[in-house]
């Protein structure tokens, strides 16, 4: 019997319509469009507005255009795995959330929660589920509203981040095609350089942490560059050599947006040309768990099936992993 593989089988994005540009960001914090391109290489970043409105009804916009797409009924769902840093609440998960928004009822439905990895480590986890042949369809969604923890006075952080959602269907294969392999890594060393320090159960919300400002996103972008520099190119090196691929074999490295410089140094090291680098960073920004099914959906028309893609990510915690796929239409 063949090997069962959990193959891509549809791609879908979402982002909000409000964009925020360089321009407008001039007008906020002491910072220019110049300084910004050379440092980060965005350009603009789409904004989620509106009361009320949180990650949950992007990634339902992203889910029901999957759905529509792929010629899927809600009660085909298997299972949903969103991935996101910034839930609507604490509990209920934000997943569950998704499903209510989109129809799908009585099934599986959680989070998970690795920063700017998530979404590798949600869709590592999700394809365990078709590999064993317990389920034959599952949504992998990633999604973040990064602008509501963002702090719009601290120019090292507001520039970096905007709003969106990216979600795959996954299904079985036994033509070779689908996720052939992944790694997932982590060091919690790393919380003093990335974090949201309040809004947890080791400091909820006082007048304090709110003075504070402890519930916005916090970074310290040099350690934060050095370790993503280093272990995002370590993994997708280290994927490639155990699969035996070379630099040639790869149609596409499919990279975290978090930075166009920690991205040019990952294909550097894989030794990929920058022609076969998915971009989307200058018009989206980091939207953390949903940079990379973003680009996928940005990219759809350019895949091919058999394309060899190795999608990799770095992400507060820290957290870091890699996913060689093999496209399956």
């Amino acid at each position: 019997m063949s090997q069962i593989r959990a193959a891509i089988t549809g791609i879908q994005g979402y982002v909000p319509d409000y964009i925020l540009t360089n321009a407008e960001l001039e007008k906020m914090v002491d910072t220019n469009d110049e300084w910004i391109t050379a440092r980060t290489g965005i350009k603009e970043r789409h904004i989620l507005k509106g009361e009320g409105l949180g990650t949950s009804h992007m990634a339902a916009e992203a889910v029901q255009g999957l759905l529509t797409k792929t010629h899927t009924a809600p009660e085909e769902v298997d299972l949903l795995i969103c991935a996101t840093t910034t839930p609507d609440f604490i509990f209920p998960s934000t997943a569950n959330l998704i499903c209510d928004m989109v129809g799908i009822k009585s099934i599986g439905s959680f989070d998970i929660q690795a920063a700017c990895s998530g979404f590798v480590y949600a869709l590592t986890v999700g394809s365990q589920f078709i590999e064993t042949g317990k389920y034959k369809k599952v949504i992998v969604v990633g999604a973040d509203k990064m602008s509501a923890i963002v702090d719009y006075t601290d120019r090292t952080t507001c520039v970096l981040f905007g709003d969106g959602a990216g979600a795959v269907m996954l299904e079985p294969n036994t033509e070779g095609f689908g996720i052939i392999d992944s790694i997932i890594r982590s060091d919690g060393a790393g919380q003093p350089f990335l974090n949201q320090k309040a809004g947890g159960s080791r400091y909820p919300p006082t007048h304090e942490t709110i003075d504070k400002r402890w519930h916005y996103a916090y970074q310290d972008g040099p350690s934060v560059f050095k370790f993503a520099v280093t272990n995002m190119a370590d993994v997708a090196a280290e994927i490639m050599e155990r699969n035996h691929l070379t630099g040639d074999d790869v149609a596409w490295l499919v990279p975290h947006q978090a930075n166009k410089r920690i991205i040019s140094a990952t294909a550097n090291r894989m030794k990929v040309g920058m022609d076969k680098v998915m971009l989307n960073i200058q018009k989206y920004g980091n939207t953390t768990a949903a940079t990379i099914p973003l680009c996928l959906w940005d990219y759809e028309s350019q895949l091919n099936k058999g394309d060899n893609l190795i999608l990799a990510a770095f992400g507060g915690g820290f957290t870091w992993g890699s996913v060689y796929v093999k496209w399956g239409y």
